[in-house]
């Protein structure tokens, strides 16, 4: 398996350099969150052993039991002085996140790329607080006007932006988008350029300060070549990584999947 995941994961870096050769970008802006929705803990440990910084999650329930139970191997690694200490990787959550399950992520989550009302972000900032925290948050926009995907419409996105920087406890650090699922470039084009439009209006309208607001969520697997080449900062890729591997479910992935 980790034999598989290291190929894996260097035909993704080199398509990731390619792509940011083509447009004169250093590899470095870039952040590459790996997906593991469907990846047993075996396969998470691996990566973490491997190097692996940045984890993302769609799903509240899955993020805590994993991130608890990594945090857990990455003690008793720490404690064995022969297996060599890890760092602990940062958690993002990069799926919907309803409002009700906002306390039990916080103490584990590093990012939330998914932030959607004003009403989710007003119940981050409660919790937050009550944890001494600041929590970096990105903004989801619905860059592509899908009726079925969630995020906040391009026209209301500089006034919600301008609400959200007043929460003392949250750190809009930029956008997050998804583009439609179509082998139709242009259609990705105009979504992710869509984005950094607005990002940019943003940042040049001084709603945000542009020393924190300086990061794009964009592009997965079918996509994010075309996303690093409009400026994406940070990639949510999994399919890509785990080609040819077999994701056994762990119990957490089995729950997830009785409750679809």
């Amino acid at each position: 398996m980790k034999r598989k995941l290291t190929e894996n994961l260097r035909r993704l870096e080199d398509r990731i350099q390619a792509a940011c050769a083509r447009v004169g970008r250093d590899r470095e802006e870039i952040t590459l969150v790996v997906v593991t929705k469907y990846a047993s803990l075996d396969i998470i440990r691996t990566l973490v052993d491997m190097g692996i910084a940045d984890i993302g999650e769609n799903r509240v329930q899955a993020l805590t039991k994993r991130a608890a139970m990594i945090d857990e191997y990455l003690g008793r690694r720490a404690r064995d002085l022969s297996a060599g200490a890890k760092p602990r990787p940062r958690w993002h959550m990069v799926g919907h996140l309803q409002r009700n399950k906002v306390k039990t992520l916080l103490p584990w989550v590093h990012m939330i790329h998914s932030v959607d009302s004003l009403r989710l972000a007003e119940e981050i900032n409660t919790q937050a607080g009550k944890l001494e925290r600041v929590i970096p948050v990105m903004i989801e926009i619905n860059a592509g006007g899908e009726q079925s995907k969630f995020g906040i419409a391009v026209a209301a996105a500089t006034h919600f932006v301008e609400q959200v920087t007043t929460l003392p406890h949250i750190e809009v650090t930029g956008l997050m988008t998804m583009a439609p699922l179509t082998d139709d470039e242009s259609v990705i084009r105009a979504t992710f350029t869509r984005a950094r439009e607005l990002f940019e209006e943003i940042i040049g309208e001084r709603i945000a300060d542009r020393r924190v607001f300086r990061w794009l969520s964009m592009g997965m697997t079918n996509d994010f070549e075309i996303a690093i080449e409009l400026g994406a900062t940070h990639l949510r890729v999994g399919t890509a990584l785990f080609e040819g591997i077999n994701l056994a479910p762990d119990h957490t992935s089995v729950e997830e999947t009785a409750t679809k």
